[in-house]
């Protein structure tokens, strides 16, 4: 019998055993590339898919995890409120790996304060944001990313300034923020993976271009815009632990970025010195992005200090979620004690 051409992981799966259903989005949707790369990185990593748990609003981009990952479990919340579900799951059990998936009207619109909580509480996730600038499920009426001066055919000229998803989470303080491009694959996989090695929120803001309602050569969140406007910080290279960690690049031209589990990014400098560490620089590298009219892409920030939810709540190493019901109740002595100082 001929050896079988299929490859497997450390964990004994291959990369079909990470795929989902059969996608209903559009053809040549950004999302679906975006889905790809997250099978792609999945199988690479050698996540069981039992241990990830995947969380959505409403949206196009909310449909996304029913194509990705179909061994795992899901939550599809109620519209904006996806980080409030992520939230209580990751606090009911530690030792899931969470992936958020929502979309600029998700996040940007109605989910904005939850979006801003969930970056200011650090909950561990990859929080994915699919930006493609319209409410594309509700047939393309301008979203909160939408660009100042857009022209849709239905809707008219959009008179307000566009919201800056990246920004916006750095100003909340949220510890690795990155910005990427559906159309840029080698650069999205790195990202994905590192911000998955990332022990608080990740936030990846990937603009992923409406085929349907908004890719306009004149709109930036349309591949043509988004291909010759794009502006990379660097090339970026992920190394998980377990391989030797290695780069052919010249001293003083590539930085290393050590994540929690030992895994490493390195981030070869292109036409600028850029230092990711740096909360100030990179406010004013988006602000003067914004006025270059260019899509600045890569790492943007990122801060490994910060103290997620969990470690803030001071959680046990046991999940709650495996915990007994004697464990969890309050003592009746404790109890007493408690009502006899009110």
């Amino acid at each position: 019998m001929a050896p079988s051409r299929n490859k497997t992981n450390a964990v004994g799966l291959e990369k079909h055993d990470y795929r989902g259903a059969e996608s209903s989005l559009c053809a040549g949707c950004g999302h679906t590339s975006v889905g790809s790369q997250i099978i792609t990185i999945a199988f690479e990593l050698d996540l069981q898919p039992e241990q990830v748990v995947k969380f959505s609003g409403i949206g196009c981009s909310s449909k996304s995890p029913a194509y990705f990952m179909s061994r795992s479990f899901a939550f599809n919340a109620v519209h904006g409120r996806m980080p409030a579900v992520a939230s209580g799951a990751m606090l009911a059990n530690r030792d899931l790996i969470a992936i958020g998936v929502s979309g600029d009207g998700d996040t940007g619109s109605i989910g904005l304060g939850q979006f801003k909580h969930v970056m200011r509480r650090n909950t561990p996730m990859v929080y994915i944001v699919e930006n493609n600038g319209v409410y594309g499920l509700t047939k393309g009426q301008f979203s909160a990313t939408a660009d100042e001066g857009q022209v849709l055919k239905h809707y008219g000229k959009n008179e307000l300034p566009p919201m800056d998803l990246c920004l916006e989470a750095i100003v909340a303080d949220c510890g690795f923020v990155a910005r990427s491009f559906a159309g840029d694959p080698k650069q999205v996989r790195p990202l994905l993976k590192a911000a998955i090695s990332y022990e608080g929120t990740a936030l990846l803001d990937i603009v992923s271009p409406c085929v349907t309602f908004n890719n306009t050569a004149t709109s930036t969140k349309g591949y043509d815009w988004a291909r010759d406007h794009d502006a990379p910080l660097h090339d970026i290279a992920y190394v998980p632990l377990r391989e030797e960690i290695t780069a052919d690049y010249d001293p003083g031209d590539a930085s290393t970025v050590t994540l929690h589990d030992g895994s490493h990014i390195i981030l070869k400098k292109l036409d600028e010195t850029y230092d990711p560490t740096d909360r100030v620089a990179a406010l004013r590298a988006l602000e003067h992005a914004k006025e270059e009219h260019t899509l600045l892409t890569g790492l943007l920030y990122y801060n490994p200090g910060r103290v997620n939810l969990i470690e803030a709540e001071r959680l046990t190493d046991v999940p709650l979620a495996q915990l007994s019901e004697a464990e969890l109740r309050p003592s009746e002595e404790s109890l007493h004690k408690i009502m006899a100082g009110l």
